[in-house]
């Protein structure tokens, strides 16, 4: 029988920064100040910080020294140039928008394609998107296949597209009512899940036949990319970076928050092969966001993300990317833990339905597991459940997703594996003791994307709530 080997980053460490240890009083503090939303922690309160993984990666020296020789110039940089040119190589779109992150671009293609009374047919929400089409008068549809929103499948690729509910759609609403089809590369909100390349090719022929573009949502093409590599037979023996390109190829148009793939820590762009549209996003991008060749960014984080698209798709640097949160999720598979299956590429999402099942949705039992979390350890995690879904925008009731996650996002090239016993070990002891664990109830709601600034208290174990105002002890 061969002996499995151990493996490693491929990269050393050059360069620490050191971490505060707090004591569990300490964290008591600080959640309760922080309204037992996680977002609103000070970061040097937090050990290890799984919030997100979006402009959180480490730089390489090779980013660093880019840092240095930024080209400043308002109009025309160098560094607008190199990353322009590194775009159309890796990428294969033609003409690029600059932005400052991935949701300038999203506003910038949601403004421009979509009409008031338009649907937007998609595999499965990610916050800010929907929000911005909603803000432009479309209607956001989950065109998903069924499996993304069962956790305890194990469907390899949940991030794909139901091509008849999609053609349902259309023929429904006509062609005309659909500005687009949103695929995203991989499904953030379903667990980090990939689409596959023979669904991709399939939503191709099925756009193309009624004139319908593609917008891609490539925040993280490079991990989808490698799991069709792992999983798609055709695909084994091809680099990451030549499936990055075939993925673009058969997509019209592409969003890019550039803090996850690309490895920078800010910046993002809109990348179109439609002239039109290009000369339409690069005058409403100098409105909102800066002028056509910089876009909201500094020379020097476009040259450092320049060498981060090049990075990005190296077969060595992806493979441990995705082996890191492989080997968290394996370790809490192990354990007896409920996290969605399979496990996805940039984190582990823990099931809060099934870790704390005596919690009520709408006494937000992720919210409670994530706040819970950072107690036990000073492990920052964050809600993807009914706080992230918000509010019908018709009704104004709470969404109810079948999905309530807890994300624990690994940044890239930040944390050891010892980093990952810590969580590990913490999340186990946080479901040793999930019986006394109660809910929350919201006593502030922002007006949008309420998961970044809402505010809660705790409801006891037991409590049954009307609207916000406890009511009686159910047992």
């Amino acid at each position: 029988m061969k002996r499995k080997r151990a493996w490693a980053e491929p990269y050393k460490i050059k360069m620490i920064e050191h971490l505060h240890m707090t004591t569990p009083e300490e964290r008591r503090r600080f959640i309760e100040e922080a309204g037992y939303n996680t977002f609103l922690l000070r970061s040097k309160d937090v050990y290890i910080d799984l919030l997100t993984d979006s402009g959180t990666s480490a730089m390489s020296d090779r980013q660093w020294a880019q840092i240095m020789l930024g080209d400043e110039a308002y109009a025309g940089s160098k560094d607008f140039l190199d990353m322009e040119a590194a775009v159309r190589e890796y990428y294969g779109y033609q003409y690029v928008v600059p932005t400052h992150q991935g949701r300038a671009a999203e506003h910038l293609i949601s403004k421009i394609m979509i009409k008031p009374g338009d649907f937007v047919p998609g595999n499965m929400y990610f916050t800010t998107t929907r929000l911005h089409q909603e803000l432009a008068g479309g209607t956001f549809v989950d065109v998903i296949v069924d499996e993304a929103h069962d956790p305890e499948s194990d469907f390899t690729f949940k991030g794909n597209i139901n091509l008849q509910k999609l053609e349902e759609l259309i023929i429904d609403k006509g062609p005309e009512k659909i500005p687009y089809v949103s695929m995203a590369t991989t499904v953030n909100m379903a667990g980090g899940q990939p689409i596959s390349m023979s669904n991709l090719r399939a939503l191709r022929m099925l756009t193309s036949k009624y004139n319908i573009p593609i917008v891609h949502d490539m925040t993280r093409v490079a991990e989808n990319a490698y799991m069709i590599q792992q999983y798609e037979e055709d695909y084994r023996h091809k680099t990451v970076a030549e499936i990055v390109r075939e993925i673009c190829d058969l997509t019209d148009m592409a969003t890019m928050s550039a803090k996850k793939d690309a490895l920078v820590n800010i910046g993002g762009f809109l990348a179109v092969n439609d002239y039109e549209v290009f000369e339409e996003a690069r005058s409403l991008v100098v409105v909102y966001e800066g002028l056509h060749t910089y876009g909201g960014m500094a020379g020097r984080d476009m040259g450092a993300l320049a060498v981060g698209i090049r990075e990005s798709v190296s077969d060595e640097h992806i493979k441990a990317r995705v082996g890191q949160v492989q080997y968290l999720g394996n370790k809490l598979l192990e354990a007896g833990i409920p996290i969605v299956h399979p496990i996805g590429t940039h984190g582990v999402f823990l099931n809060a339905k099934q870790f704390l099942p005596h919690i009520p949705q709408d006494q937000f039992p992720a919210q409670s597991l994530a706040a819970e979390l950072y107690l036990d350890s000073g492990v920052r995690a964050m809600e993807r459940g009914i706080v992230s879904a918000g509010r019908n925008k018709k009704t104004g009731e709470h969404n109810y997703p079948k999905l309530e996650l807890v994300r624990l996002t690994i940044p890239r090239r930040v944390y050891t594996q010892s980093h990952m016993d810590v969580v590990a070990d913490s999340v186990e002891a946080v479901y040793d003791k999930r019986e006394n664990i109660g809910g929350l109830k919201m006593v502030f709601e922002p007006k949008y994307l309420r998961f970044f600034q809402a505010r809660f208290e705790p409801v006891p174990v037991g409590w049954e709530l009307v609207g916000n105002e406890e009511l009686s002890y159910s047992k």
